[in-house]
Protein backbone atom coordinates (compact mmCIF):
# COMPACT_ATOMS: atom_id res chain seq x y z
CA UNK A 1 0.00 0.00 0.00
CA UNK A 2 1.40 3.43 -0.89
CA UNK A 3 1.60 6.20 1.69
CA UNK A 4 -1.87 7.37 2.71
CA UNK A 5 -2.20 10.82 4.28
CA UNK A 6 -5.29 12.19 6.00
CA UNK A 7 -5.83 15.39 4.01
CA UNK A 8 -7.66 17.99 6.08
CA UNK A 9 -8.69 19.72 2.87
CA UNK A 10 -10.73 16.73 1.69
CA UNK A 11 -11.37 15.26 5.17
CA UNK A 12 -10.26 11.83 3.98
CA UNK A 13 -7.23 9.62 3.64
CA UNK A 14 -5.64 9.92 0.22
CA UNK A 15 -2.80 8.15 -1.53
CA UNK A 16 0.15 10.52 -1.60
CA UNK A 17 1.27 11.38 -5.12
CA UNK A 18 3.86 14.18 -5.35
CA UNK A 19 3.57 16.97 -7.88
CA UNK A 20 7.01 16.15 -9.26
CA UNK A 21 7.92 12.42 -9.36
CA UNK A 22 10.68 11.61 -6.90
CA UNK A 23 10.57 15.01 -5.18
CA UNK A 24 8.52 16.19 -2.18
CA UNK A 25 8.12 19.75 -0.90
CA UNK A 26 6.93 20.19 2.69
CA UNK A 27 6.10 23.41 4.52
CA UNK A 28 5.54 23.35 8.29
CA UNK A 29 4.38 26.35 10.29
CA UNK A 30 7.15 27.00 12.78
CA UNK A 31 7.25 28.84 16.11
CA UNK A 32 6.70 32.46 17.03
CA UNK A 33 9.96 32.97 18.90
CA UNK A 34 9.18 35.07 21.96
CA UNK A 35 9.55 32.59 24.86
CA UNK A 36 11.11 29.26 25.80
CA UNK A 37 9.64 26.31 23.83
CA UNK A 38 7.37 23.96 25.75
CA UNK A 39 6.32 20.34 25.28
CA UNK A 40 3.41 21.34 23.04
CA UNK A 41 5.89 22.85 20.59
CA UNK A 42 7.68 19.51 20.22
CA UNK A 43 4.85 17.35 18.90
CA UNK A 44 4.59 18.85 15.43
CA UNK A 45 8.34 18.99 14.72
CA UNK A 46 8.77 15.36 15.84
CA UNK A 47 5.79 14.10 13.81
CA UNK A 48 6.82 15.88 10.62
CA UNK A 49 10.44 14.89 11.21
CA UNK A 50 9.30 11.25 11.00
CA UNK A 51 7.30 12.08 7.84
CA UNK A 52 10.39 13.61 6.26
CA UNK A 53 12.59 10.67 7.30
CA UNK A 54 10.03 8.14 6.00
CA UNK A 55 9.75 9.84 2.63
CA UNK A 56 13.54 9.87 2.30
CA UNK A 57 13.64 6.20 3.31
CA UNK A 58 11.25 5.54 0.43
CA UNK A 59 13.66 7.19 -1.98
CA UNK A 60 12.21 10.70 -2.32
CA UNK A 61 14.25 13.88 -2.37
CA UNK A 62 12.64 16.13 0.22
CA UNK A 63 12.85 19.89 0.66
CA UNK A 64 11.64 20.66 4.16
CA UNK A 65 10.80 24.30 4.92
CA UNK A 66 9.73 25.51 8.36
CA UNK A 67 9.40 29.21 9.07
CA UNK A 68 10.33 31.37 12.03
CA UNK A 69 7.77 34.05 12.90
CA UNK A 70 9.66 37.07 14.20
CA UNK A 71 7.15 39.83 13.39
CA UNK A 72 3.42 40.31 12.88
CA UNK A 73 1.96 37.74 15.30
CA UNK A 74 -0.26 39.85 17.54
CA UNK A 75 -1.41 38.90 21.01
CA UNK A 76 -4.99 38.04 19.99
CA UNK A 77 -3.77 35.83 17.08
CA UNK A 78 -5.67 38.11 14.69
CA UNK A 79 -5.56 41.85 13.97
CA UNK A 80 -5.58 43.39 17.43
CA UNK A 81 -3.25 43.59 20.37
CA UNK A 82 0.50 44.02 20.53
CA UNK A 83 3.17 42.17 18.58
CA UNK A 84 4.20 39.25 20.80
CA UNK A 85 7.92 39.77 20.20
CA UNK A 86 7.77 43.52 20.74
CA UNK A 87 5.91 43.00 24.03
CA UNK A 88 8.54 40.51 25.18
CA UNK A 89 11.29 42.91 24.14
CA UNK A 90 9.81 45.56 26.40
CA UNK A 91 9.66 43.15 29.34
CA UNK A 92 13.24 41.93 28.87
CA UNK A 93 14.55 45.37 27.84
CA UNK A 94 15.96 44.03 24.61
CA UNK A 95 15.68 44.86 20.95
CA UNK A 96 12.93 42.80 19.26
CA UNK A 97 15.46 41.05 17.05
CA UNK A 98 17.49 40.16 20.16
CA UNK A 99 14.38 38.45 21.52
CA UNK A 100 13.86 36.62 18.23
CA UNK A 101 17.49 35.47 18.10
CA UNK A 102 17.49 34.35 21.73
CA UNK A 103 14.38 32.20 21.52
CA UNK A 104 14.96 30.98 17.97
CA UNK A 105 18.27 29.39 19.00
CA UNK A 106 16.70 28.09 22.20
CA UNK A 107 14.05 26.40 20.05
CA UNK A 108 16.65 24.88 17.70
CA UNK A 109 18.73 23.65 20.65
CA UNK A 110 15.72 21.83 22.10
CA UNK A 111 14.85 20.34 18.71
CA UNK A 112 18.41 19.09 18.34
CA UNK A 113 18.20 17.44 21.78
CA UNK A 114 15.03 15.69 20.55
CA UNK A 115 16.89 14.47 17.44
CA UNK A 116 14.75 16.57 15.09
CA UNK A 117 16.57 17.25 11.83
CA UNK A 118 17.10 20.91 10.99
CA UNK A 119 14.88 22.31 8.21
CA UNK A 120 16.49 22.58 4.80
CA UNK A 121 15.29 26.19 4.85
CA UNK A 122 14.12 28.10 7.94
CA UNK A 123 12.93 31.45 6.51
CA UNK A 124 12.19 34.34 8.85
CA UNK A 125 9.24 36.63 8.30
CA UNK A 126 11.28 39.79 8.89
CA UNK A 127 13.71 38.71 6.16
CA UNK A 128 10.97 38.36 3.53
CA UNK A 129 9.17 41.70 3.63
CA UNK A 130 9.61 42.33 -0.15
CA UNK A 131 7.99 38.98 -1.03
CA UNK A 132 5.06 39.72 1.26
CA UNK A 133 4.58 43.21 -0.21
CA UNK A 134 4.65 41.73 -3.73
CA UNK A 135 1.92 39.22 -2.85
CA UNK A 136 -0.21 41.96 -1.26
CA UNK A 137 0.13 44.10 -4.39
CA UNK A 138 -1.12 41.18 -6.52
CA UNK A 139 -4.18 40.88 -4.27
CA UNK A 140 -4.87 44.62 -4.54
CA UNK A 141 -4.60 44.51 -8.34
CA UNK A 142 -7.12 41.64 -8.48
CA UNK A 143 -9.62 43.38 -6.20
CA UNK A 144 -9.24 40.94 -3.31
CA UNK A 145 -7.68 43.50 -0.97
CA UNK A 146 -8.11 47.18 -0.13
CA UNK A 147 -6.17 49.93 1.60
CA UNK A 148 -7.74 51.59 4.62
CA UNK A 149 -6.05 54.21 6.79
CA UNK A 150 -2.54 52.94 5.95
CA UNK A 151 -3.38 49.27 6.49
CA UNK A 152 -4.26 46.66 3.87
CA UNK A 153 -7.02 44.07 4.41
CA UNK A 154 -8.06 40.95 2.54
CA UNK A 155 -11.64 41.24 1.27
CA UNK A 156 -13.09 37.93 2.47
CA UNK A 157 -16.42 38.29 0.65
CA UNK A 158 -14.50 38.44 -2.66
CA UNK A 159 -13.33 34.89 -2.16
CA UNK A 160 -16.34 32.53 -1.74
CA UNK A 161 -14.17 29.46 -1.04
CA UNK A 162 -12.80 31.02 2.15
CA UNK A 163 -13.52 28.44 4.85
CA UNK A 164 -13.04 25.32 2.73
CA UNK A 165 -10.17 23.96 4.84
CA UNK A 166 -11.94 24.31 8.18
CA UNK A 167 -15.35 23.56 6.62
CA UNK A 168 -16.79 26.88 7.76
CA UNK A 169 -19.46 28.87 5.96
CA UNK A 170 -18.26 32.47 5.93
CA UNK A 171 -21.83 33.73 5.74
CA UNK A 172 -22.50 32.18 9.13
CA UNK A 173 -19.51 33.76 10.87
CA UNK A 174 -20.76 36.37 13.29
CA UNK A 175 -19.27 39.83 13.24
CA UNK A 176 -16.46 40.08 15.75
CA UNK A 177 -16.65 36.42 16.79
CA UNK A 178 -13.04 35.72 15.79
CA UNK A 179 -11.53 39.14 15.15
CA UNK A 180 -12.07 42.54 16.63
CA UNK A 181 -14.51 44.71 14.66
CA UNK A 182 -12.53 47.69 13.37
CA UNK A 183 -14.13 50.71 11.76
CA UNK A 184 -11.49 50.77 9.04
CA UNK A 185 -12.58 47.33 7.79
CA UNK A 186 -15.27 46.91 5.16
CA UNK A 187 -16.31 43.67 6.84
CA UNK A 188 -15.40 42.38 10.32
CA UNK A 189 -14.34 39.07 8.75
CA UNK A 190 -11.60 40.76 6.72
CA UNK A 191 -8.06 40.21 7.98
CA UNK A 192 -4.91 42.30 7.83
CA UNK A 193 -2.29 41.80 5.16
CA UNK A 194 -0.33 44.88 6.20
CA UNK A 195 -0.73 46.91 9.38
CA UNK A 196 -0.09 50.58 9.83
CA UNK A 197 2.59 51.10 12.50
CA UNK A 198 1.18 53.12 15.37
CA UNK A 199 3.45 55.61 17.18
CA UNK A 200 5.82 53.69 19.41
CA UNK A 201 5.69 50.51 17.32
CA UNK A 202 9.38 49.87 16.74
CA UNK A 203 9.06 46.96 14.30
CA UNK A 204 8.30 48.88 11.11
CA UNK A 205 9.15 48.88 7.41
CA UNK A 206 8.44 51.17 4.46
CA UNK A 207 5.77 50.01 2.03
CA UNK A 208 3.69 51.48 -0.83
CA UNK A 209 0.96 52.14 1.78
CA UNK A 210 3.13 53.79 4.42
CA UNK A 211 5.26 52.65 7.33
CA UNK A 212 4.02 49.43 8.89
CA UNK A 213 4.54 45.70 9.30
CA UNK A 214 3.07 42.54 7.73
CA UNK A 215 0.05 40.70 9.06
CA UNK A 216 0.65 37.29 10.58
CA UNK A 217 -0.89 35.17 7.79
CA UNK A 218 0.82 36.64 4.75
CA UNK A 219 4.33 35.44 5.66
CA UNK A 220 3.58 31.73 5.21
CA UNK A 221 1.87 32.19 1.86
CA UNK A 222 4.79 34.24 0.55
CA UNK A 223 7.60 32.07 1.91
CA UNK A 224 6.12 28.66 1.08
CA UNK A 225 5.52 29.71 -2.53
CA UNK A 226 8.98 31.24 -2.79
CA UNK A 227 10.83 28.11 -1.69
CA UNK A 228 8.50 25.30 -2.79
CA UNK A 229 6.69 26.74 -5.81
CA UNK A 230 3.08 26.57 -6.96
CA UNK A 231 1.14 23.42 -6.13
CA UNK A 232 3.67 22.18 -3.59
CA UNK A 233 2.94 18.89 -1.90
CA UNK A 234 2.36 19.11 1.86
CA UNK A 235 1.52 21.92 4.27
CA UNK A 236 1.47 20.97 7.94
CA UNK A 237 0.89 22.53 11.35
CA UNK A 238 -1.12 22.45 14.54
CA UNK A 239 -4.89 21.99 14.41
CA UNK A 240 -5.30 25.36 16.15
CA UNK A 241 -3.80 27.03 13.06
CA UNK A 242 -6.43 25.57 10.76
CA UNK A 243 -8.58 28.66 11.26
CA UNK A 244 -7.88 31.44 10.64
CA UNK A 245 -4.18 31.10 9.82
CA UNK A 246 -4.17 28.29 7.29
CA UNK A 247 -7.50 29.35 5.86
CA UNK A 248 -6.05 32.80 5.26
CA UNK A 249 -2.90 31.34 3.69
CA UNK A 250 -4.96 29.48 1.09
CA UNK A 251 -7.15 32.47 0.30
CA UNK A 252 -4.20 34.85 -0.07
CA UNK A 253 -2.29 32.53 -2.40
CA UNK A 254 -5.18 31.41 -4.58
CA UNK A 255 -6.78 34.85 -4.83
CA UNK A 256 -3.41 36.13 -6.09
CA UNK A 257 -3.58 33.57 -8.90
CA UNK A 258 -1.23 31.00 -7.38
CA UNK A 259 -1.79 27.27 -6.84
CA UNK A 260 -1.29 26.37 -3.19
CA UNK A 261 -0.63 23.22 -1.13
CA UNK A 262 -2.31 19.96 -2.18
CA UNK A 263 -2.19 17.97 1.09
CA UNK A 264 -2.84 19.47 4.52
CA UNK A 265 -1.78 17.70 7.71
CA UNK A 266 -2.72 18.86 11.22
CA UNK A 267 -1.46 17.49 14.52
CA UNK A 268 -3.56 17.78 17.67
CA UNK A 269 -2.78 19.36 21.01
CA UNK A 270 -0.72 18.18 23.94
CA UNK A 271 -2.76 18.86 27.08
CA UNK A 272 -1.59 19.57 30.60
CA UNK A 273 -4.15 19.31 33.40
CA UNK A 274 -6.78 18.73 30.72
CA UNK A 275 -6.07 22.05 28.99
CA UNK A 276 -4.08 22.91 25.86
CA UNK A 277 -0.48 23.86 26.58
CA UNK A 278 -0.06 27.55 25.79
CA UNK A 279 2.44 30.24 26.66
CA UNK A 280 -0.37 32.79 26.84
CA UNK A 281 -2.11 30.97 29.71
CA UNK A 282 0.96 29.73 31.57
CA UNK A 283 -0.30 26.14 31.30
CA UNK A 284 2.85 24.44 30.04
CA UNK A 285 6.05 22.62 30.93
CA UNK A 286 9.15 23.77 29.07
CA UNK A 287 11.36 21.40 27.15
CA UNK A 288 14.33 22.62 29.18
CA UNK A 289 12.54 21.61 32.40
CA UNK A 290 11.84 18.15 30.99
CA UNK A 291 15.41 17.79 29.73
CA UNK A 292 16.71 18.45 33.24
CA UNK A 293 14.72 15.43 34.48
CA UNK A 294 14.61 13.07 31.51
CA UNK A 295 16.66 11.95 28.56
CA UNK A 296 15.07 13.80 25.59
CA UNK A 297 14.64 10.51 23.70
CA UNK A 298 12.10 9.46 26.35
CA UNK A 299 10.08 12.54 25.42
CA UNK A 300 10.34 11.82 21.70
CA UNK A 301 9.29 8.21 22.29
CA UNK A 302 6.40 9.39 24.49
CA UNK A 303 5.05 11.72 21.80
CA UNK A 304 5.39 9.14 19.02
CA UNK A 305 3.43 6.60 21.07
CA UNK A 306 0.24 8.53 20.29
CA UNK A 307 -1.11 9.13 16.80
CA UNK A 308 -0.58 12.70 15.70
CA UNK A 309 -4.30 13.21 15.07
CA UNK A 310 -5.23 12.29 18.65
CA UNK A 311 -5.19 14.60 21.66
CA UNK A 312 -2.44 13.67 24.14
CA UNK A 313 -2.81 14.48 27.85
CA UNK A 314 0.67 14.71 29.36
CA UNK A 315 1.34 13.00 32.69
CA UNK A 316 4.52 12.16 34.58
CA UNK A 317 3.27 8.57 34.84
CA UNK A 318 2.92 8.36 31.08
CA UNK A 319 6.43 9.67 30.57
CA UNK A 320 7.82 7.15 33.09
CA UNK A 321 6.07 4.35 31.21
CA UNK A 322 7.53 5.65 27.95
CA UNK A 323 10.99 5.67 29.53
CA UNK A 324 10.67 2.00 30.49
CA UNK A 325 9.43 1.03 27.04
CA UNK A 326 12.18 2.99 25.33
CA UNK A 327 14.89 1.38 27.45
CA UNK A 328 13.58 -2.07 26.56
CA UNK A 329 14.13 -1.30 22.86
CA UNK A 330 17.45 0.47 23.47
CA UNK A 331 18.86 -2.39 25.56
CA UNK A 332 17.86 -4.91 22.89
CA UNK A 333 19.67 -2.82 20.28
CA UNK A 334 22.77 -2.59 22.48
CA UNK A 335 22.72 -6.34 23.08
CA UNK A 336 22.65 -7.03 19.35
CA UNK A 337 25.63 -4.71 18.87
CA UNK A 338 27.50 -6.39 21.73
CA UNK A 339 27.01 -9.92 20.39
CA UNK A 340 27.56 -9.19 16.70
CA UNK A 341 31.42 -9.03 16.52
CA UNK A 342 31.93 -12.49 18.01
CA UNK A 343 28.92 -14.21 16.43
CA UNK A 344 29.66 -17.15 14.09
CA UNK A 345 28.49 -16.99 10.45
CA UNK A 346 24.96 -18.11 9.65
CA UNK A 347 21.29 -17.24 9.92
CA UNK A 348 18.63 -17.95 12.51
CA UNK A 349 15.29 -18.92 10.87
CA UNK A 350 13.17 -17.63 13.77
CA UNK A 351 14.97 -14.27 13.83
CA UNK A 352 14.75 -13.96 10.05
CA UNK A 353 10.97 -14.50 10.21
CA UNK A 354 10.67 -11.91 12.99
CA UNK A 355 12.62 -9.41 10.89
CA UNK A 356 10.36 -10.04 7.89
CA UNK A 357 7.30 -9.34 10.06
CA UNK A 358 8.87 -6.20 11.54
CA UNK A 359 9.63 -4.72 8.13
CA UNK A 360 6.16 -5.52 6.78
CA UNK A 361 4.25 -4.28 9.86
CA UNK A 362 6.42 -1.17 10.20
CA UNK A 363 5.87 -0.23 6.56
CA UNK A 364 2.14 -0.84 6.77
CA UNK A 365 1.87 1.31 9.91
CA UNK A 366 3.72 4.35 8.59
CA UNK A 367 2.01 4.17 5.21
CA UNK A 368 -1.31 4.33 7.08
CA UNK A 369 -1.28 8.06 7.81
CA UNK A 370 2.01 7.92 9.73
CA UNK A 371 0.75 5.56 12.44
CA UNK A 372 3.80 5.76 14.69
CA UNK A 373 2.18 3.92 17.66
CA UNK A 374 1.66 0.87 15.44
CA UNK A 375 5.21 1.14 14.08
CA UNK A 376 6.53 1.14 17.65
CA UNK A 377 4.27 -1.79 18.52
CA UNK A 378 5.86 -3.69 15.63
CA UNK A 379 9.26 -3.07 17.21
CA UNK A 380 8.08 -4.38 20.58
CA UNK A 381 6.77 -7.53 18.94
CA UNK A 382 10.09 -7.95 17.19
CA UNK A 383 12.11 -7.49 20.40
CA UNK A 384 10.11 -10.26 22.09
CA UNK A 385 11.13 -12.66 19.32
CA UNK A 386 14.67 -11.25 19.26
CA UNK A 387 15.22 -11.97 22.95
CA UNK A 388 14.12 -15.57 22.43
CA UNK A 389 16.50 -15.93 19.51
CA UNK A 390 19.43 -14.44 21.45
CA UNK A 391 19.23 -17.34 23.91
CA UNK A 392 20.08 -19.64 20.99
CA UNK A 393 23.17 -17.66 19.88
CA UNK A 394 21.98 -16.64 16.38
CA UNK A 395 24.43 -16.37 13.51
CA UNK A 396 26.18 -13.20 12.41
CA UNK A 397 24.07 -12.73 9.27
CA UNK A 398 20.81 -12.55 11.21
CA UNK A 399 22.33 -10.37 13.93
CA UNK A 400 23.68 -7.97 11.30
CA UNK A 401 20.23 -7.72 9.75
CA UNK A 402 18.71 -7.05 13.20
CA UNK A 403 21.25 -4.30 13.82
CA UNK A 404 20.36 -2.80 10.44
CA UNK A 405 16.65 -2.83 11.32
CA UNK A 406 17.32 -0.86 14.51
CA UNK A 407 19.62 1.55 12.66
CA UNK A 408 17.47 2.13 9.57
CA UNK A 409 13.94 1.92 10.98
CA UNK A 410 14.46 2.74 14.66
CA UNK A 411 16.92 5.59 14.18
CA UNK A 412 16.80 6.46 10.49
CA UNK A 413 13.00 6.73 10.38
CA UNK A 414 11.72 7.10 13.96
CA UNK A 415 14.82 8.98 15.12
CA UNK A 416 14.96 7.12 18.45
CA UNK A 417 18.57 5.97 18.74
CA UNK A 418 21.04 8.78 18.00
CA UNK A 419 24.72 7.87 18.48
CA UNK A 420 25.04 9.91 21.69
CA UNK A 421 22.41 7.66 23.34
CA UNK A 422 23.35 4.38 21.71
CA UNK A 423 27.04 4.62 22.49
CA UNK A 424 27.00 6.29 25.89
CA UNK A 425 28.00 4.27 28.90
CA UNK A 426 24.87 4.03 31.04
CA UNK A 427 25.51 6.01 34.20
CA UNK A 428 29.19 6.53 33.41
CA UNK A 429 32.29 4.72 34.62
CA UNK A 430 31.45 4.99 38.31
CA UNK A 431 28.10 3.21 37.95
CA UNK A 432 29.65 0.60 35.67
CA UNK A 433 32.34 -0.14 38.23
CA UNK A 434 30.02 -0.26 41.24
CA UNK A 435 27.55 -2.61 39.59
CA UNK A 436 30.36 -4.85 38.42
CA UNK A 437 31.77 -4.94 41.97
CA UNK A 438 28.39 -5.94 43.38
CA UNK A 439 28.01 -8.66 40.77
CA UNK A 440 31.41 -10.05 41.72
CA UNK A 441 30.36 -10.12 45.40
CA UNK A 442 27.11 -11.81 44.37
CA UNK A 443 28.97 -14.45 42.33
CA UNK A 444 31.23 -15.18 45.29
CA UNK A 445 28.12 -15.61 47.49
CA UNK A 446 26.63 -18.03 44.94
CA UNK A 447 29.84 -20.07 44.84
CA UNK A 448 29.74 -20.21 48.65
CA UNK A 449 26.09 -21.32 48.42
CA UNK A 450 25.05 -18.19 50.31
CA UNK A 451 21.97 -17.83 48.12
CA UNK A 452 20.19 -15.52 50.57
CA UNK A 453 22.90 -12.88 50.20
CA UNK A 454 23.04 -13.35 46.41
CA UNK A 455 19.27 -12.89 46.15
CA UNK A 456 19.42 -9.85 48.43
CA UNK A 457 22.01 -8.14 46.19
CA UNK A 458 19.95 -8.88 43.10
CA UNK A 459 16.75 -7.58 44.76
CA UNK A 460 18.40 -4.35 45.95
CA UNK A 461 19.80 -3.70 42.49
CA UNK A 462 16.34 -4.25 41.01
CA UNK A 463 14.90 -1.66 43.41
CA UNK A 464 17.46 0.79 42.04
CA UNK A 465 16.45 0.05 38.45
CA UNK A 466 19.30 -2.36 37.63
CA UNK A 467 18.05 -5.72 36.34
CA UNK A 468 20.45 -8.68 36.58
CA UNK A 469 20.08 -11.65 34.24
CA UNK A 470 22.01 -14.87 34.81
CA UNK A 471 23.18 -16.39 31.53
CA UNK A 472 25.52 -19.19 30.47
CA UNK A 473 28.14 -16.54 29.86
CA UNK A 474 27.77 -15.04 33.34
CA UNK A 475 25.58 -12.31 34.84
CA UNK A 476 24.47 -9.37 32.66
CA UNK A 477 22.78 -6.20 33.80
CA UNK A 478 20.83 -3.32 32.35
CA UNK A 479 19.12 -0.18 33.58
CA UNK A 480 15.34 -0.08 33.19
Amino acid sequence: MPLQIYNTLTRSKQAFVPTTPGYVGIYVCGPTVYAEPHLGHARGPIVYDVLRRWLRHQGYRVRFVSNITDVGHLTDDADAGEDKIQRRARVERLEPMEVAEKYMWSYFDEMQALNVLRPDIAPRAAGHIPEQIELIQALLERGHAYVSNGSVYFRVKSWPSFGKLSNRDIEEQEAGARVEVREEKEDPRDFALWKRAEPGHIMRWNSPWGVGFPGWHIECSAMSLKYLGDGFDIHAGGVDLQFPHHEAEIAQAEAAGRTFARYWMHHYHVLLNGQKMAKSTGNFVTLAELRARYEPMYVRFYLLNSHYRSVLDFTDEGLEAAKNGYLRLLNAYREVRRLLPAAPPGVHPGLESALDRLEAEFTEALNDDLNTPQAIAAFFGFVTELNKALLERPGRDSLARAEQAFAVLGEGVLGLFPPRVLEQQVGGALLQGLVQLLLEVREEARRSRNFAQADHIRARLAELGVVVEDTREGPKWKVV
